[in-house]
């Protein structure tokens, strides 16, 4: 198994949010980019989780229109275990960033 990331692009969707794709940078305030970090981070995640939802919808639609096939059905399954996973790992970085954040903010 590799060593990659649930989705590689995570961080070019946070420099794009920010609108500093390409740039390595994720700092905020580019035009029509996030105020922070963490909202452009929370952005990466939607985006993520939306691109995700979209292959479950479609597998969703494909099946309601006859193509109940097994092979369907397996893909459906394991699209959705891969939701389930990328939406607890969002949860989880979001709460641990905001958790550090917390503390940064009390010991200022």
């Amino acid at each position: 198994m590799s060593n990659t990331t649930i989705n590689p692009t995570l961080g070019n969707y946070i420099a794009t949010a920010n609108g500093n794709a390409g740039s390595g940078s994720v700092r905020g305030g580019g035009s029509g980019g996030s105020s922070s970090w963490y909202e452009a981070m929370s952005r990466a995640w939607g985006q993520t989780l939306d691109a995700q939802a979209a292959k479950i919808t479609e597998l969703s639609d494909v099946i309601g229109a006859g193509g109940d096939e097994p092979s369907n059905m397996v893909e459906l399954t394991a699209q959705s275990l891969r939701m389930q996973f990328i939406s607890n790992n969002a949860a989880t970085s979001q709460n641990s960033v905001g958790q550090a954040l917390e503390t940064l903010g009390k010991r200022q």
